[in-house]
C-alpha cells in the first residue's frame, strides 16, 4: 500500500451513518444451544440499533448441524417478526461432502425466512487453482443478494485472506453487495476501502477487525464479533460519530480496550469471553459457549470486570 499518515487522514469521513451489524452470540446449557437466552440477546442487540448476525463464528455456526442452523433461522424470523432486518451465514458444514450442494440448501433456508445471506468460506475456496470470483458466482446463481466473507485462519482453519486483484473481482459481481473483511490487518482493509471509491463506491465493506474497530472512521461499517458483548455501547459510539461528537472517540477507546482483551490468543477464545462478560454485565444464570469452544482463564471476569467499568463510564451512565 502506497500511501502516506497525511493523504490517510484525509480520507476520514466525519459524521457519516454507520451501519452496524452484531455477529450473536448462541450460548449453551448442558452442550445444547440454549435458545431461550440466544432469543433474549437477539432482540437486546435489534433493539439497540444493530442489525444481528446469526449463524456467524460467534454464534457457533461452523459447529451447529443443519438442523440446528435452521431452527436458528426459525427462531430469530419469529422472534424479530417480518420485514426486520436479518444476516445469516451461509455454511456448508457438516452437512455431506457434496459442498455446493450444501451451501444451495443453506442459501434456500435463508431466503425462506427473508435474511441477507452472508457465504462463509470453506474447503471449497482453498482448492488448487480455485477462482475464487468463479466460485463465488457459482454458488450465487440463483441469490439476488448476498455478502462476501474474508476470514483470517486464526479464527478458523477454513479461512483465507484474498489477495488484492483476486478481492478486486468480487466488485464485478452483482449479486455482492458488500462484504465482511477479518484479516485483523488495518493496511489491508484500507487498501479494499480505496478500490471500492473507485470502482463501486455503493459497495459495502463491514470491518471484522476486533482490533481496529476505529475503521468506521474511513468508510468501513462494520459487522463484528466484538460488538455482541454490548450492543449498546456500539450503537451509541455510532450514533455520536454521526452527529460530530467528540465523546465517540472515548467510547470508541474504552471498546477497543474490551476488543484487545476479548480477541488475545488464542482468537477462538473470545466468545468464551463473550458469555463471561455478558454473564457479569447482565446478571442471572452464568452463560457458557459450545462445549468445543477454546476456554479462556478462570480468572477472565478479573480481567473483563474494569473494563465493563470504563465503557459504564464512557456511556455517560
Amino acid at each position: 500500500m502506497t500511501t502516506t499518515i497525511p493523504e490517510l487522514l484525509q480520507r476520514i469521513i466525519p459524521r457519516r451513518r454507520i451501519h452496524g451489524i452484531t455477529a450473536v452470540l448462541l450460548p449453551f446449557r448442558a452442550e445444547q444451544p440454549d435458545w431461550e437466552a440466544w432469543e433474549a440477546h437477539l432482540l437486546r442487540c435489534a433493539h439497540a440499533g444493530l442489525d444481528p448476525a446469526i449463524n456467524m463464528d460467534t454464534g457457533f455456526g461452523p459447529q451447529l448441524t443443519p438442523v440446528q442452523r435452521r431452527e436458528a433461522l426459525t427462531r430469530a424470523r419469529r422472534v424479530l417478526g417480518p420485514g426486520r432486518a436479518l444476516v445469516a451465514g451461509a455454511l456448508p458444514f457438516l452437512d455431506g461432502d457434496d459442498l455446493l450442494g450444501a451451501y444451495r440448501r443453506a442459501l434456500r433456508d435463508i431466503a425462506e425466512v427473508g435474511a441477507t445471506p452472508i457465504i462463509f468460506q470453506s474447503p471449497l475456496f482453498a482448492a488448487p487453482g480455485v477462482d475464487v470470483p468463479g466460485l463465488y458466482r457459482t454458488i450465487l446463481a440463483d441469490v439476488p443478494k448476498a455478502l462476501a466473507f474474508e476470514l483470517s485462519p486464526v479464527f478458523a482453519p477454513f479461512g483465507r485472506i484474498y489477495d488484492l486483484p483476486t478481492w478486486e473481482r468480487l466488485l464485478d459481481i452483482p449479486q455482492l453487495v458488500g462484504a465482511k473483511h477479518s484479516s485483523l490487518d488495518r493496511l489491508q482493509e484500507l487498501e479494499r476501502l480505496e478500490l471500492i471509491t473507485r470502482r463501486r463506491p455503493e459497495f459495502r465493506m463491514y470491518t471484522g477487525n476486533d482490533l481496529a474497530i476505529d475503521l468506521v472512521m474511513w468508510g468501513s461499517d462494520y459487522l463484528l464479533g466484538l460488538s455482541t458483548f454490548h450492543p449498546e455501547a456500539f450503537a451509541l459510539r455510532d450514533r455520536w460519530w454521526f452527529e460530530g461528537d467528540p465523546r465517540f472517540f472515548v467510547l470508541n477507546d474504552a471498546l477497543q480496550a474490551l476488543g484487545m482483551i476479548a480477541f488475545r490468543d488464542p482468537v477462538p477464545a473470545y466468545k468464551h469471553s463473550a458469555a463471561v462478560f455478558l454473564s457479569l454485565t447482565q446478571g442471572g444464570t452464568p452463560l457458557e459457549p459450545h462445549p468445543l469452544c477454546v476456554r479462556r482463564p478462570v480468572w477472565e471476569i478479573d480481567l473483563l470486570r474494569p473494563i465493563a467499568a470504563l465503557i459504564h463510564s464512557a456511556m455517560g451512565a
